[in-house]
């Protein structure tokens, strides 16, 4: 073991005493300090005011009972939770979850990735993130408004529009942002930009719904292009086929892309003839309004459902895992490389494992990590933040030319900290570096932070 590992492993040593438990926040930081330690040595000054051990411990952590009433008139309760994880930069900005799997350590996880995500996208926006362990699949209307309305009752003693500023993510969309909306505005007496992912008649941004998917097809472009190439004639696996892959689907498709996979919890389908626009629609029809599972898909457009496994059998060039974290292992990754899979763009957050990112690498496989390539949602996110404060509303062109500039100096900032001395770019490290370096300066800045 060498000096650097060896920082690496005490550093985690002390984190993981202090988070015990919380496995995803401890994949989530060692990945992050395995570029910045390095970093480090040639640049004491955060050292000597230990940045990166108050980067991994967050400012603040609510966590709060939520009770309410079901359909049948009998009381439920939930646990609610918001990490409030660094305000160097900006007020707190991240989404809210609302799912089973919904812990402390998934929340810190995703907060700590949200600092570093917000940094790259040059915009004045910390890093928080939040929850529930309740879960929408299954309730009426009536118990998801009985549920939000509890939850932002008590969530609003600690949010605002200059002081956090919380959106959606899994099991939160615009029926939940719309609830939560007006229980906030009730309880405050106010109409200000709270909360992003509105409707686009009370506040929100056009292309918000679009931004993850499209800035994941941006990155990937990008990408390509280093390497003389773009998503034109490209194949492309994609997981997932909630609002993230649905928007990636669609922007690669305009890009000249064929997307061959989608997927659900269950299995995914397999098109050669590739997800065009009207099948998108149906998509679109069958998961957002029917609620249904993309095995359904087969059934209309006669292609092959593969039960039980994730897309990343199938032969691609290009790779989007844009359902949740850890989806993607490395012998998932080996399959890729081995069937002629030239770039992996992370549309979810964290969805690889460590083995499969270093077996990319290694491979020298164009490597988008999420923190970069899925940005485009809360920069999105940003925008709207911005049309609410000057209220003023931007066009889809104004906005979606916003979003691609956005990206565009993302992979720049990537390429500045991550290239090599072969030529090679090294996302991971680009990304971490890149994000931290903001933050670290702010922090700097301000003193005792």
């Amino acid at each position: 073991m060498n000096q650097q590992d060896d920082k690496i492993e005490q550093f985690m040593a002390e984190v993981i005493a202090g988070n015990p438990g919380e496995l995803e926040f401890h994949q989530a930081v060692k990945e992050v300090i395995r570029s910045i330690i390095p970093f480090l040595e040639d640049n004491p000054k955060y050292n000597k005011a230990k940045i990166l051990e108050r980067m991994v411990e967050p400012e603040r952590v609510i966590i709060f009972r939520v009770p309410w009433i079901d359909d049948n008139g009998k009381f439920q309760m939930n646990r609610g939770f918001r990490i409030q994880m660094n305000s160097a930069i900006g007020p707190y900005k991240g989404g809210l979850r609302f799912h089973p799997t919904v812990n402390l350590g998934i929340l810190k996880f995703l907060a700590f990735e949200q600092v570093f995500k917000n940094s790259l996208t040059t915009l004045p926006m910390g890093g928080g993130k939040g929850g529930s362990d309740f879960d929408p699949k299954g309730k009426s209307d009536n118990e998801v408004m009985k549920f939000t309305q509890s939850f932002m009752t008590e969530l609003q003693r600690h949010i605002g529009a200059d002081t956090d500023i919380p959106a959606g993510d899994i099991g939160v969309g615009m029926r939940e942002i719309g609830y939560m909306y007006g229980q906030y505005k009730r309880l405050k007496n106010e109409f200000t930009g709270v909360l992003t992912g509105k409707g686009l008649e009370w506040g929100g941004s056009l292309v918000r719904p679009q931004a993850t998917g499209y800035g994941c097809a941006f990155f990937a472009e990008e990408m390509l292009k280093t390497r003389g190439k773009s998503l034109e004639g490209m194949s492309v696996a994609i997981s997932g086929s909630g609002n993230v892959a649905q928007h990636a689907v669609e922007k690669v498709t305009q890009l000249g892309g064929k997307v061959v996979t989608l997927s659900d919890s269950n299995g995914f389908i397999y098109d050669p003839k590739g997800v065009d626009v009207e099948k998108l629609a149906y998509v679109m029809e069958l998961k957002n309004v029917k609620r249904g599972r993309i095995y359904e898909y087969c059934r209309k457009y006669n292609c092959e459902y593969v039960e039980g496994r994730t897309p990343w059998i199938v032969r691609c060039n290009v790779a989007m895992p844009c359902a949740t974290q850890n989806e993607l292992n490395v012998n998932d990754a080996r399959t890729l490389i081995n069937n002629g899979c030239i770039c992996v763009t992370e549309g979810a957050n964290m969805p690889s494992t460590p083995e499969a990112i270093d077996l990319f690498l290694k491979n020298k496989i164009l490597f988008g990590p999420g923190k970069a390539a899925n940005a485009g949602g809360v920069a999105t996110s940003g925008l709207e933040m911005t049309q609410n404060s000057i209220r003023l509303g931007w066009t889809r062109e104004e906005v979606e030319q916003k979003l691609h500039n956005i990206m565009v100096n993302i992979h720049k900032t990537c390429e500045k900290y991550g290239k090599e001395s072969d030529g090679n770019i090294n996302y991971v490290k680009g990304a971490n570096i890149g994000g931290f370096v903001k933050v670290a300066d702010a922090m700097l800045a301000q003193g005792l932070v």
